[in-house]
């Protein structure tokens, strides 16, 4: 009886000792992508974009490739309805990065505009990465050549939450027009550019990196007209929303734009939830920057470190912060 006891008492020894073998494994040396110990690294994580006519989709796929292959994080680009959308899906714990305008998610922040009465405080900046330029397109036989003439005409304003109807509404409103006088038409760039082709439509606004996918392919079939906005208009705008820069959409950027034409862009940005650690952001910003010359979009020369904290507007997620203090770039 004796022995049978002592036996017993072993092999529970014996068992407790291969389970806290086996458990160790878990909590030593598997820390991930930033090494955050205790279990903070993600498995996989989605990057929010925009519809898959315009640039956020494709370029936002080739940044989510950077970011599995550097951080061993899979990370997924999924198409959206772009900026005010993304933001509101960062909120929500729907995503953890997404491409915003920095107007956009300015707004968001400080609660105003599309965000009035609820201001988001959950949502950090990664880096600007590329100017967005305002583009209102729209035939060069349709007989609009100002601002001014879309009173009256079937205008898309862009997809319902994208920053592309803040940016209408606003330069409208230094035209001395507004939503009311126009009758608005809330697609995204690709029924934009399919309704202009087909008559349904007159014009749109498409806010993004030039050349789009949506006006080229237009372009392709249908001699494209951009409407300029004049020299005080575009003053106007950036002393009254300083988030806007004067542009250029240089001609031949798309069939039928033999003269470059005078506009204005915002910036381009990746945000991130603050949930996210520092050392998985500063992973992700790393892989991006370090590995952006590999980037094959249009948009990828614009993609450096040393003008990624231009326009920002917002706070830097503590990650992102410490990438660039370590690159010596400061906002």
């Amino acid at each position: 009886m004796k022995k049978r006891t002592i036996l017993s008492f072993a092999m529970l020894l014996i068992l407790s000792m291969v389970l806290v073998a086996c458990g160790g494994g878990d909590n030593e040396g598997d820390t991930g992508a930033g090494g955050d110990e205790g279990g903070d690294t993600p498995q996989f994580l989605s990057m929010y974009t925009g519809g898959t006519s315009g640039t956020y989709y494709p370029l936002g796929g080739e940044m989510a490739n950077i970011i599995s292959d550097e951080t061993g994080i899979q990370t997924d680009a999924v198409s959206s309805n772009a900026s005010a959308d993304n933001v509101i899906a960062l909120q929500d714990g729907e995503t953890e990065l997404a491409f915003v305008q920095t107007d956009v998610v300015a707004n968001a922040v400080e609660g105003i505009n599309a965000f009035d009465g609820n201001p988001v405080d959950n949502v950090l900046a990664i880096a600007s990465l590329y100017p967005e330029t305002i583009q209102i397109v729209t035939t060069a036989n349709s007989g609009i050549e100002s601002v001014e003439d879309l009173e009256g005409k079937k205008v898309s304003v862009g997809a319902p939450g994208s920053g592309t109807y803040i940016n209408a509404e606003q330069i409208l409103e230094v035209h001395g027009l507004t939503m009311d006088d126009i009758d608005a038409q809330n697609l995204d760039f690709g029924e934009s550019t399919g309704g202009i082709q087909d008559g349904n439509i007159d014009a749109a606004f498409i806010t993004a990196g030039t050349p789009t996918g949506a006006v080229e392919g237009l372009g392709a079939t249908t001699d494209v007209s951009i409407i300029p906005i004049s020299q005080d208009k575009v003053d106007e705008l950036v002393e009254q929303y300083p988030y806007y820069a004067a542009d250029t959409i240089s001609a031949g950027t798309y069939g039928g734009i033999d003269e470059d034409v005078n506009t204005v862009a915002v910036l381009a940005m990746l945000a991130v939830t603050d949930t996210l650690s520092e050392d998985v952001v500063y992973d992700i910003t790393k892989a991006i920057f370090d590995n952006a010359d590999t980037i094959s979009h249009a948009k990828g020369e614009f993609i450096t470190k040393e003008s990624a904290l231009d326009g920002v507007g917002i706070d830097l997620h503590p990650g992102a912060q410490k990438y660039f203090d370590e690159e010596g770039i400061s906002q």
